[in-house]
């Protein structure tokens, strides 16, 4: 059952619904986008929020897109390892000379 869930983004209040379960990621990815908001703000207190806002998601979209890359590149350079050494192991297994020179 969904809770209502206070956060504060840029001195403003804002009421939330969501489960209990994810109140905790809820307040934590509020306040890091109050922190990129006041960030971007800096001392302009006269800029309008909902500029503030998208640049604010621009810049966390950016963020997550970059770290997908990183990830896919990680799990194919483990697919690629992990096919090798399942090659060697079934060389060993085989009892191919050649195998047996590569090792694992």
């Amino acid at each position: 059952m969904s809770e209502p869930v206070t956060v504060r983004i840029l001195d403003r209040d804002y009421l939330i619904a969501c489960e209990p379960s994810e109140r905790e990621g809820l307040v934590e990815a509020a306040h890091l986008l109050d922190e990129r908001m006041r960030d971007i703000r800096g001392g302009n207190r006269m800029a309008a929020i909902d500029r503030i806002a998208v640049m604010a998601a621009l810049n966390l979209a950016h963020e997550l897109l970059q770290s997908r890359q990183v990830s896919s590149r990680r799990e194919q350079q483990l697919d690629r390892t992990l096919g090798e050494l399942n090659r060697k192991l079934d060389g060993l297994l085989a009892g191919t000379p050649q195998a047996a020179r590569e090792r694992v």
